[in-house]
This record gives C-alpha cells, structure tokens and sequence, in this order.
C-alpha cells in the first residue's frame, strides 16, 4: 500500500516537473530582416528583402555588381540606416540598439584602408584598445588572432611590406579583435591569387567550427558552393532564394538531366526512354544520350532497367551535377525554367 502511494507521488511530481519546466528556448536567428528597404535617391538598393541566417552557418550572399550585397552588410554592420523594415542582429536592431550590434559583429569591407607604417602587432593592438580591451589582456589576444590567421611569424613586420594576401588577413585578424559572434566579410578573397584565396578559406572554415556566424559575400562562387552549407541570391535589391545549398537546383526548377551511353542501337535506346513517363525527353548529343527527367525526384534508375530489359548495353550513366556558378547564370539572366 505504502509502495502505491510512493508511485503515485512520484508520477505526480513528475507530471508537475513537467508542467512547471520552462519550454526549451530556441536560438535567436543570427540575423533576420524584415521587408528590409533602402533607397538612394530615386534608386532602389534594396527592395523588402526578407532574410534569415541561422547561428552557426557560414552564409553565402551572392550576386552581381549592384545587385545590394554590400547595401545589405552595411546596413548589418549598422554603417547605414533602412528606408524602412527593419533588421535584427542575434536579436538586436541595428537601428535602436546600434551600440549593441556593434559589439557583436566584425565587418571587414571590400576595400579597408590599413596604416602601412605600422607594426602588425602595433595595429592590432590599436584596434584591441579601441574595443577597450585591458592592455594586460592585448598582448594575448593580438598573439590568438594571429596565430588563428597563420601570421605569427610576422608580428614586427611593417603592414605596407606584406602581401595583398596577408594584408587580408591582418583584416580579419583585426575583425576578430574583440571576439565578435557574428563576421560580415564583404568579399574577403577579392584581389587574391589562388593559393591565398585557398588560405582565407580554410581559415573561415576553422572560425565556423569554433562556433562563429559568417556571411560571406562573394563572385567566386565555385568555392562558395563547397564552403557554405547555406546561400542566398540576390539580383536587383530583391531576394531569388534563400536556403541550403543542395536546394537552389530544385528551387529555380531547373531541369535533372542524366547523360547515357550506350554500346548501340542509340535511337532504339532514346525510342524505349520516351515511353516513359518518368522521361521528359530524350536525345543525341555528342554520342552521348541526354535524358530530361519530367521532375527533379524522377527514379533514375528506371533509365537503366528499361534499357537493361530491351537488351541494350549500358557503358555510361551519370547525372548531371549543376553548380552554383550555372544556377546564378541562369536565374540572374531571367531563365529559371
């Protein structure tokens, strides 16, 4: 009897735990616009651009020249007011609470002036004091940040004697002064050979497993596709997508294409694909057949059965992997199928 009531208790204080225990919290958006607008003059930067980044992504912003890029950060990093909507940093608006956002972010522009006479130690050291770091506590972030960056080496080396590689990284040695959650880079590797592009972007890789926020604008939009795990694409101040990476082919509804080659009998192949109805299309090109599914979840595999059935070799099946590089040719000239 005893041993009933103690059950009973217990399934009690547990129903009250659970009533009483506060609702898990979920995570602020990194940042978020709402209908975010700006105007200069008669012209329209930006128009109602509705934008989420998530804690911890590392964010490609993508688009041509004008397209709004930097108006967006600029207005992130709280250097430009909105004509109207509003945008919000790890919960705070970059209008109201400006001082506040501005703790939170590092901003390194598409072009930044740096002392050249300068030690590299002495900049950051500069900057560091700026953000009102405790002279006691400099000297170790200055040698954290460059060590993070790769130039540890270089700590009494004058700025205007580096390259234009390391000089970009002294500028995000010199975002990452004050250890801020959020980094807006506009363009980072812009003007950078090959391997220092490789560089920076190994770094960045490394900031983002340490937890940081990175959106990255950029045109080198082959390497976007393998760092960022999200984009957004952006044309003429108006948001054209947003989100993963792997969904920009499905979202601009481009066509699943699957290149086939067969040992023979090519048109008898194309003439048994077209009977299904799995199959958009189906035709020659360069010996090769090039198969149009009628959506992008079509089986491929019944290209292989049905070929397989009628007795014809198959030498060769593959999809065809579109890259960011060719979704943003094609959505920013209007041909989005």
């Amino acid at each position: 009897m005893t041993t009933e009531n103690n059950d009973e208790t217990g399934v009690q204080d547990v129903q009250s735990a659970t009533e009483t225990a506060p609702a898990m919290s979920k995570k602020v958006p990194a940042v978020e616009t709402n209908m975010l607008t700006r105007h200069y003059g008669n012209m329209t930067a930006l128009s109602m651009l509705n934008l989420t980044v998530n804690q911890g992504d590392l964010f490609g912003f993508i688009g041509s020249n004008g397209a709004g890029k930097t108006t967006t950060l600029r207005i992130l990093a709280t250097f430009l007011k909105p004509s109207s909507g509003t945008a919000n940093v790890l919960g705070k608006n970059v209008v109201t609470e400006a001082d506040a956002v501005r703790h939170i972010i590092g901003y390194m522009p598409d072009f930044f002036g740096v002392y050249k006479d300068m030690e590299v130690t002495e900049y950051l050291d500069f900057f560091g004091a700026c953000y009102r770091i405790p002279s006691k506590q400099r000297e170790k972030t200055v040698k954290d940040v460059l060590e993070l960056v790769g130039l540890s080496e270089k700590t009494g080396a004058l700025i205007g004697a580096l390259s234009r590689g390391m000089q970009q990284r002294i500028g995000l040695a010199r975002v990452l002064i004050h250890d801020p959650d959020l980094l807006l880079l506009d363009e980072p590797a812009s003007g950078l050979d090959p391997r220092a592009r490789i560089e920076m972007m190994a770094i960045l890789q490394e900031l983002q497993r340490m937890g940081k926020t990175i959106i990255i604008s950029s045109h080198i939009l082959s390497e976007l596709q393998s760092l960022c795990n999200r984009v957004a694409i952006i044309e003429r101040g108006k948001l054209i997508y947003s989100g993963p990476v792997q969904g920009v082919k499905q979202q601009m509804e481009m066509n699943h294409i699957v290149w086939v080659t067969v040992g023979g009998e090519p048109d008898r192949a194309i003439g048994f694909l077209k009977t299904r109805s799995e199959v958009s299309e189906a035709e020659m090109v360069d010996n090769r057949i090039r198969v149009t599914m009628a959506s992008h979840d079509a089986d491929v595999s019944v290209i292989a059965k049905i070929l397989v059935e009628n007795g014809i070799a198959i030498h060769g099946l593959k999809e065809e992997e579109v890259g960011l590089e060719e979704v943003f040719l094609r959505v920013t000239r209007g041909d989005t199928q």
